[in-house]
């Protein structure tokens, strides 16, 4: 496997794996968790070609449907599981949750949405894969093992500053009777601080959501001293004026922390999909000229 670039200051978070010519990225975290599988995908192991090479799991970006199709089987079976247990969300950078069931199964893949506006999926029902899909916008995986049962959900820069990680820990509270202190959650790859300028007018809407989060100078500061997250500011300048550089993954993990989760429950992605453009899909770094990745999780 080529060597991945990872993220400066930061011991190594996500694994390789591999099932014959696919090759997807892994959490320790949930690993860890009984009956739990998961995985995000990356550009290898897949039959696409051109600007989609190889594992291109969108239907929407101009690839062959054919194509398409057989990647989604290839990701299945590299998952031990098949499309017609797979259900995938209708994203439109909104925080809306969609609770999904075994019926749903094939949904997006095989069988038509019924649904659109959907950025988030959760269930208890096992054996069903629920697949969320990006090229540098974050994932957010969830587990609560004491309820049975999951979440995913497409967090962008939208979705982050509305706080869609806590509309999900809300959602699955609703639900299931989750509680915060038993969830297990993942902030996966996607865009870097490094590799991410916003505008000034993206930059206040952010500075809003940490003032918004009580005592979040002190979860910050918590997140570093325990070596979560080794950086404590969402926003440093750019490289220009009237630019920033911003960090979704620490934002994210920001909104998760100001929801309950507690810091052993948390962990966060080392791998940028910007800076691995040529290992995963990035908007930025192809300027749009670009496959879909996406996020698998399902309890066993």
């Amino acid at each position: 496997m080529e060597q991945l670039n990872r993220a400066a200051g930061r011991e190594q978070v996500i694994c390789r794996q591999r099932a014959g010519e696919v090759e997807y990225l892994t959490f320790p975290l949930l690993s860890a968790q009984p009956g739990i599988t998961h995985a995000f995908s990356t550009r290898r192991g897949g039959v696409s070609q051109g600007i989609y090479a190889t594992m291109n799991l969108s239907f929407t970006r101009g690839d062959e449907e054919d194509r398409v199709q057989e990647n989604f089987r290839r990701m299945a079976a590299a998952l031990h599981t098949d499309v017609e247990h797979m259900v995938c969300t209708y994203q439109t950078h909104t925080t809306n949750i969609r609770r999904v069931g075994k019926t749903d199964g094939g949904k997006g893949i095989v069988r038509e949405r019924e649904y659109t506006d959907v950025d988030g999926l959760v269930t208890n029902d096992r054996n069903l894969c629920l697949v969320c899909f990006f090229a540098d916008c974050v994932p957010l995986y969830f587990v609560d093992p004491k309820h049975g049962a999951i979440g995913l959900a497409h967090s962008g820069w939208r979705g982050t500053v509305a706080g869609m990680g806590e509309c999900m820990v809300r959602r699955m509270t609703q639900e299931f009777g989750t509680r915060p202190e038993d969830l297990v959650a993942a902030v996966g790859p996607s865009i870097c601080q490094d590799c991410y300028e916003v505008s000034e007018e993206v930059a206040e809407q952010f500075e809003q959501l940490r003032v918004s989060i009580p005592e979040s100078d002190k979860l910050l500061s918590e997140m570093a001293e325990q070596g979560v997250y080794p950086h404590r500011q969402i926003l440093r300048p750019g490289r220009v004026e009237g630019k920033y550089q911003l960090d979704l993954w620490l934002a994210n993990l920001l909104v998760l922390r100001g929801a309950g989760i507690p810091l052993s429950g948390l962990q966060a992605t080392d791998v940028c999909t910007c800076c691995n453009s040529d290992y995963l899909f990035s908007h930025r770094a192809s300027q749009g000229k670009r496959g879909n990745l996406a996020a698998f999780l399902m309890m066993d």
